[in-house]
């Protein structure tokens, strides 16, 4: 844990990304005034009438909008993003706003490798995560809009859309995204690729997520698209605890399992008792079964029962009777 509380960024962080989208639609507006003025007068600039209308089809979809989000906030070499490498060096007004923990106190140090994939952990309205989540939600969100799209555009049911781009991502995260790579499956990798989904599908219409009606993030007014100035609701309703791996365990492989849980119960185990002295294995166990779902939604939550949790390794002996649990 960070040795002082985070500043909350969240309110920055949205900026940056409103700051992106208005440099997307302005790009896309740009265009759209050169292909109408076509109609008028015609110029070097010009296509055939018919490419044309459909080309002003094209930058009038939510396609065109989240392609060219994407390229401002997910696109990059994986696993790097623009969006992911901001976040890493950019100099926030709040401070102190990202922690690493140093490598002998890690869980990785018996794995030089795993520690250099650890990402500066950052407070974004008032949930801790690390900074490759907002990289998976750009990123990852958007491969996972595409794929719902194509399924919805083959006859697939929204729902069946849904469990399609979670499959492909419960396939990455099992492979060159996690498991095969560094022996861990991320939960919280997961719901951050299904939540940029979802923020994908709301760029251009109306969303619900759980009690919250979100409204489009942007407009199409008299042919040309307009930014909605809701900022609260940018980004705030998808960062949750879902994306704190602390909270919404992970899943690692048997040779990193054991000395991992070791590592939290020496590092971790006695800052987090004396910041929550009185709760309780339970209480952890409630949290992390909470994560599961997200206001119902399935995004893909791999359950084992050899989680190394907080509440399994730092609570272990809270609860009358308790022994506590092996590896």
């Amino acid at each position: 844990m960070p040795p002082e509380p985070l500043a909350d960024i969240g309110s920055e962080v949205s900026e940056y990304a409103g700051d992106n989208i208005r440099k997307a639609i302005a790009k896309i507006n740009a265009e759209i005034a050169v292909r109408q003025a076509c109609f008028e007068n015609v110029s070097a600039k010009c296509d055939s009438p018919e490419n044309d209308r459909k080309r002003l089809a094209y930058l009038r979809s939510e396609e065109a909008v989240a392609r060219e989000v994407f390229k401002l906030l997910g696109d990059g070499i994986i696993p790097t993003t623009k969006s992911g490498s901001w976040m890493d060096s950019h100099k926030f007004r709040a401070q102190p706003a990202r922690y690493k923990t140093k490598y002998r106190q890690s869980i990785f140090v018996l794995a030089l490798f795993n520690y250099f994939t650890i990402s500066p952990t950052v407070n974004i309205y008032g949930t801790s995560f690390g900074t490759d989540k907002i990289a998976h939600f750009f990123q990852q969100g958007y491969t996972y809009y595409r794929i719902y799209e194509r399924a919805l555009a083959d006859g697939s049911t929204p729902d069946e859309a849904s469990k399609k781009a979670v499959r492909w991502g419960r396939k990455s995260e099992n492979t060159y995204y996690g498991t095969m790579v560094g022996g861990v499956f991320s939960n919280a990798d997961m719901f951050a690729n299904y939540a940029g989904m979802r923020f994908y599908q709301g760029l251009t219409k109306e969303t619900r997520i759980g009690t919250i009606e979100r409204p489009a993030t942007v407009n199409l007014k008299n042919g040309v698209w307009t930014f909605n100035e809701a900022k609260d609701l940018l980004l705030r309703p998808y960062m949750t605890d879902h994306m704190n791996e602390a909270l919404n365990p992970s899943s690692f492989v048997p040779i990193l399992r054991s000395s991992i849980r070791g590592i939290v119960k020496k590092q971790s185990c006695p800052q987090w008792r004396a910041l929550y002295p009185d709760r309780t294995k339970r209480d952890f166990e409630s949290i992390t079964e909470a994560l599961m779902l997200w206001y119902g939604e399935y995004y893909g939550f791999k359950k084992s029962e050899k989680f190394v949790t907080i509440g399994n390794t730092c609570f272990a002996g809270s609860e009358p009777g308790a022994t506590g649990e092996t590896t």
